[in-house]
């Protein structure tokens, strides 16, 4: 998706509101580029939870040597915990925990943008449907995002789990079971929502149809709006001071007429054409700035 959209443009938005052109390829590094961290998360967590302990009932080597457990770790490919009580310290489970839970939120990041984008009124990207698939009981025109709707439930759960993982850290003195009941339950499910919601993330991913024109329509929503900095720039390059540039063009954006544009309203003003030809306002109108930048950024990003 990075590489197939990244000169597609869409609207980018910020408070839910159109703010700069993107390219929905742009978006999608973004959701790679945080599933790679959490990869590294995932790699640190397990380092971090290899451990093992031979080391008695209280952890002071009461009844066999350091050596006995250094070899036991050996053969395991296990490294021996520092300090230990009757158990491994609980802090490093929860490590595992807390990259699990970040793993779940970052796919819930990426879930909750399809979701918006999905909504009837935006419209830009679609879930895959299968044949005789239902999306409502009682509405049969309904296409709904059930699965990012489902993996949204399932970073609830992920996070919910790293909760109880972190109350498990503070256990009394040398050991108590009070982690034991907790740690049956939110490892095996866990490990399996994870998995779970990654499968089903990657089935979305691949069956995902992004609506290209529907992305042009909303961009022309706003009358052109998204490329009022770049005409404020120009505006301060041609010798108006930043200040005068930002009222100017905020007083063309706001004061539109029905179905005038952004760039009509500029062209029609004597000020703005005599410091900003019509050519370079044509050409900030036509996005090809931002498509330029995106690819040139895109090309030094190793994903």
């Amino acid at each position: 998706l990075v590489k197939e959209h990244e000169e597609t443009l869409c609207a980018g938005r910020t408070h839910g509101m159109h703010a700069e052109p993107t390219s929905f390829g742009l978006k999608m590094a973004g959701y790679l580029a945080e599933l790679n961290r959490n990869e590294l998360r995932l790699q640190r967590a397990v380092s971090i939870c290899a451990i093992a302990k031979l080391s008695g009932a209280v952890g002071t080597y009461s009844t066999q040597s350091v050596e006995v457990e250094k070899g036991l770790c050996q053969k395991l490919k296990l490294v021996p915990e520092t300090i230990a009580t009757q158990v491994i310290p609980r802090d490093r489970h929860a490590e595992v925990f807390f990259a699990l839970a970040m793993l779940g939120s970052g796919i819930e990041r990426l879930a909750v943008e399809l979701r918006h984008l999905q909504r009837t009124e935006v419209g830009e990207v679609v879930e895959g449907f299968s044949p005789g698939q239902k999306g409502s009981s009682a509405m049969p025109h309904k296409k709904n995002p059930i699965s990012a709707e489902n993996m949204t439930g399932a970073a609830r759960l992920l996070r919910s789990y790293l909760q109880a993982a972190m109350e498990n850290i503070s256990l009394w003195h040398e050991r108590d079971i009070s982690h034991s009941s907790v740690e049956r339950v939110i490892f095996p499910d866990a490990f399996i929502l994870c998995d779970y919601a990654v499968d089903r993330m990657a089935s979305v991913l691949d069956n995902l149809f992004v609506d290209k024109e529907r992305m042009l329509q909303n961009m022309e929503l706003s009358g052109g709006h998204l490329y009022s900095s770049h005409v404020l720039l120009a505006l301060v390059d041609g010798g108006l001071s930043r200040e005068e540039a930002y009222k100017l063009v905020q007083s063309h954006a706001h004061g539109l007429k029905a179905n005038q544009s952004l760039r009509e309203s500029l062209l029609l003003d004597e000020q703005v054409t005599e410091l900003v030809s019509k050519e370079k306002l044509n050409e900030i109108f036509s996005g090809e700035t931002h498509r330029q930048a995106i690819k040139a950024l895109l090309g030094k990003i190793v994903l």
